[in-house]
């Protein structure tokens, strides 16, 4: 059963925690709608999609935040118990650091859930629908994507094209067009106008230029072959959707575990590994939390961070080292997770004096 005591803690420490993960959230969305909302003015991704790819984009942010969340706000929930001296007074009624995990249990067990079912089957998918809205925009796009005075490539068609001007009714003026052949040739036209035309085919376009010249030929070669036109077309053809190879942050997670890849292998470790952060994170806020009366209860914050930071760099750089084979498969970043869980399990030790009783039962 759970006492005042109990649920007064798991109050304090759930408000925190919504709080403080719906800032964080806030802050990252607002930023990645700025950029949403950049593209779409630049074309570079269809209208429809914004809420979309903020969804999706929101969803790939919850399984680093909500670990992060916890971790913050049980150092500033406790902190504040700690600095108002009540945790003291709890203190003085045998609450210690076995009742305070207890009190938090129904907290935190559902989160270490939503991040296990977050990472292994909802993120990649997240993931594999961004890089679908991606290569849509990407065949969708067209000269509505120049911007006047800038050149723009484009590294599957080949080419370069320039506009000095952008007219309201679509066209361009004064343009530039550079296109490599197959046989290594290079093409350049220059026009006094251009427009993009939309043919039956789906798939294919024409880039009809008006009053200008085409200049062919091989680099380094003085033979080259110069045409005059007053209207010429040039078809493109838009890219294929088609199933391409998922990486494999966005692979199934049965994928991972059947593969022999150390990329995948890495991918699953660091799959596996965000739930048990979160665990980890949540034994070692107890003990990082606690302070003396008069410190104030934001003390321990600049350390959390720091710690939350060293830690995840250090899953990180785990991860690329099994990508790269220089440490072994069975290790995987489990040597991260133990280090830092063996952190904590020091630090509540030497904080209720448990390694005094040791000793004394050694000498003993």
């Amino acid at each position: 059963m759970y006492r005042i005591l109990d649920r007064y803690i798991l109050r304090e420490v759930a408000q925190t925690w919504l709080s403080v993960t719906s800032v964080l959230l806030c802050i990252l969305l607002t930023n990645q709608f700025a950029r949403v909302l950049g593209d779409v003015a630049k074309d570079k991704l269809p209208k429809e999609a914004i809420f979309e790819l903020i969804s999706l984009t929101g969803v790939q942010y919850l399984t680093i935040l909500i670990p992060i969340g916890l971790f913050l706000s049980i150092l500033l929930a406790l902190g504040r118990l700690y600095a108002d001296s009540e945790m003291s007074a709890m203190m003085a009624c045998s609450i210690g650091p076995i009742d305070i995990y207890r009190s938090l249990f129904w907290l935190v067990l559902p989160l270490i859930i939503c991040v296990a079912w977050l990472s292994i089957n909802i993120t990649p998918k997240a993931l594999a629908s961004i890089d679908r809205i991606s290569a849509e925009a990407r065949r969708q796009a067209d000269l509505a994507s120049i911007e006047a005075g800038k050149f723009v490539v484009n590294n599957v068609q080949k080419t370069v094209i320039y506009a000095e001007k952008i007219l309201e009714s679509g066209q361009i003026e004064n343009v530039f067009l550079q296109h490599r052949t197959e046989d290594g040739g290079i093409e350049v036209v220059v026009a006094q106008r251009g427009e993009q035309r939309q043919e039956e085919n789906k798939n294919m376009r024409y880039f009809v230029l008006y009053d200008g010249k085409r200049y062919r030929g091989l680099p380094g070669s003085s033979e080259f072959l110069v045409i005059e036109f007053a209207e010429h077309g040039i078809p493109y053809s838009l890219p294929a959707l088609v199933d391409q190879k998922l990486e494999p942050r966005e692979m199934f997670f049965l994928d991972l575990v059947n593969s022999d890849d150390k990329s995948h292998l890495a991918e699953l470790h660091w799959r596996i590994g965000l739930p048990i952060s979160t665990l980890i994170l949540f034994l070692l806020a107890i003990p990082m939390s606690r302070s003396q009366p008069r410190q104030g209860r934001y003390t321990g914050i600049a350390m959390g961070i720091l710690v939350f930071i060293i830690y995840f760099n250090l899953l990180s750089t785990g991860k690329s080292w099994l990508e790269n084979g220089l440490i072994p498969a069975g290790a995987g970043i489990w040597w991260v997770h133990s280090s830092v869980l063996l952190a904590a399990i020091g630090m509540l030790i030497a904080q209720n004096g448990l390694h005094r009783e040791i000793f004394k039962g050694k000498k003993s």
